[in-house]
């Protein structure tokens, strides 16, 4: 087996990876730094396809503390509150970073400032963009500056399988299998940092990109690391509805409706105005996600299961102006988002839960660290729009920095070659098996049964028959046969991404059983009220063969929430 020896090991090339990459560079150029992506640099994952844009505080009448405590009521207070203050206080930094130091561009007012737009569930227009393409710009212009470091070696078409550990659980790297050849890549690091995005592709309908398969969040749980809030599944309210095609479930993004965007049942009803008369389509996307499902189960939705969305009255020439690339996607298949409503409907979207990290992004594993999706605390319960991509490149930012500064006299862990060979070898076996499972059909029926069971409603039998049926898939995943060779091998790529899905699924189903109230993306039938006795994180970690399930108390460590009914109302910030 081929070994590379590396100072930063990364894992993922979105905005957390890239942003981790450059500072590390930056910050000792001396270090070797090693990036590892599934497709090619720069044009895989998920902050590439972010349309709507990037939260930062930059004039008044906003204000850090504002988005503060906007970020704690959209995350129904169970955010970690040094995260979330981490994350607004260091975002207009980073945003200016990204302009000053790295090239992006962002849409300017008429007064040559930074335009910023309004999201759901913001108190102040604070929504950063490039038209509706931010994402590219961001990934564009880091890529490039990446490329500019020689510090940074970029393994494409790679996936990590295992993280490294030696004799007393210290990372030390990972495994590494090189797509293109089937080869397997035993990498030794003195860092490692997940930054691979969650992505909840084990959902039947979903946005994010199809290479995520929530990969991180499985290698953390088989090293042993904590996670929390694994039950908070973000599932975005106006995916496109496309009859018999994978580009169901698109995004149309947030923009639309922060615009003026206005949702309407098949009868014609604007019906966010039962669900939230204040805040209507501007309501956070738990609520108009479960607002359209709740449509649809009760009759009231379009021959196709969805709702439409209608910009049209805010006239074509806007639309067409301000959202060209949703324009664009929309004719592609026929629609006219400019002059007329396009079917949406829920899709999933974005994982909050994830590693348990510090402010520093240092997990409870020495020598990993973790930025953006894979990490859970920062968003609680439901994302902000806006939030995303602010998180990423924030903390991988932090990450980059810590990593650089923290392996300095460090040694490489001594991680087992023996152990490397025994996964490789774990793995290589389906290569050559026949007949089994169908792998395709075990992927469908785990999409179906998280978007039946375990999606946007959920109560306890539910629960507790997917728990079973996840088991039974992940045993009958064992007899798949991928045969072909290891060489550019697709279906054993989806194989390896239906073990990740799997465990993913598992954590999900088996944190919502334990969560018995509903709060933010987490509704329970069966507990439909959000209940102050549960202002804790439900927590997951490996133990054998099954899981350890716990709570912790939210530390309130800036603002302390108060209960009324089914909101928390914030009291007193603190320093």
């Amino acid at each position: 087996m081929d070994t590379l020896q590396t100072d930063i090991l990364i894992l993922g090339a979105g905005g957390a990876g890239l942003c981790a990459a450059l500072h590390a560079a930056d910050r000792a150029p001396a270090l070797s730094i090693s990036v590892v992506v599934k497709g090619l640099l720069g044009r895989a994952g998920c902050t590439r396809m972010v349309q709507g844009g990037y939260n930062a505080v930059l004039a008044d009448p906003d204000s850090l503390e504002a988005h503060f405590l906007d970020t704690l009521r959209g995350g129904g207070w169970i955010n970690d509150q040094e995260l979330v203050w981490t994350l607004v206080t260091e975002a207009p930094r980073r945003l200016l970073e990204l302009e000053s130091r790295y090239g992006c561009f962002f849409d300017r007012a008429p007064d040559g400032r930074i335009h910023q737009k309004p999201f759901a569930g913001q108190s102040h227009d604070r929504t950063i963009h490039k038209g509706d393409l931010t994402g590219i710009e961001i990934m564009n212009r880091l890529t490039e500056q990446v490329w500019k470091r020689p510090a940074i070696k970029a393994l494409e078409d790679h996936r990590a399988v295992e993280l490294l550990q030696d004799g007393e659980g210290r990372v030390g790297g990972a495994l590494l299998l090189d797509i293109r050849t089937g080869k397997f890549l035993l990498t030794r690091s003195r860092a490692t940092l997940l930054a691979m995005g969650g992505g909840p592709t084990m959902y039947k309908v979903l946005a994010c990109s199809a290479d995520k398969s929530a990969d991180g969040i499985a290698l953390a749980y088989r090293a042993g690391a904590p996670l929390k809030d694994m039950e908070m599944v973000q599932f975005h309210p106006t995916g496109l509805v496309i009859s018999n095609s994978l580009m169901t479930g698109a995004l149309l993004e947030e923009g639309l409706r922060g615009a003026g965007g206005r949702l309407l049942n098949a009868l014609g009803e604007r019906f966010m105005a039962r669900y939230d008369p204040v805040r209507l389509e501007r309501s956070t996307r738990d609520l108009v996600a479960r607002a359209a499902f709740t449509e649809v189960l009760e009759g009231r939705g379009t021959p196709n299961g969805g709702v439409w969305i209608d910009v049209s009255h805010l006239g074509a020439e806007f639309v067409e102006r301000n959202f060209r690339g949703m324009v664009k996607r929309c004719r592609d298949f026929g629609r006219d988002l400019a002059r007329e409503p396009v079917e949406v409907g829920p899709t999933a979207h974005f994982m909050m839960g994830g590693v348990v990290i510090d402010t520093l992004c240092r997990t409870p594993l020495e020598g990993l660290f973790a930025a953006g999706e894979d990490a859970g605390g920062v968003h609680g319960a439901n994302r902000l729009g806006g939030n995303g991509v602010a998180d990423s490149t924030v903390f991988g930012g932090i990450a980059g920095d810590v990593m650089a500064d923290w392996i300095e006299g460090r040694s490489l862990p001594k991680v087992s070659e023996t152990r490397a060979q025994e996964i490789a070898s774990q793995l290589s076996t389906r290569l050559e098996a026949r007949g089994g499972e169908d792998l395709y059909g075990l992927q469908a029926r785990l999409r179906q049964l998280m978007w039946d069971r375990v999606g946007l409603i959920r109560e306890d039998q539910g629960l507790r028959n997917a728990l079973a049926e996840i088991e039974a898939i992940e045993a009958q995943a064992a007899t798949v046969a991928v045969p072909g060779g290891p060489e550019y091998n697709l279906a054993w790529q989806d194989w390896l991404n239906l073990l990740s899905q799997v465990i993913a699924a598992r954590l999900i189903a088996r944190s919502a059983l334990e969560r018995k109230e509903s709060r933010g993306s987490h509704y329970r039938k069966d507990f439909a009220e959000m209940d102050a006795a549960w202002l804790v994180s439900v927590c997951v970690q490996a133990r054998g063969a099954d899981a350890r399930v716990w709570t912790e108390p939210v530390r309130c460590t800036r603002v302390r929430p108060e209960p009324l009914q089914r909101e928390m109302v914030s009291v007193e910030i603190g320093d």
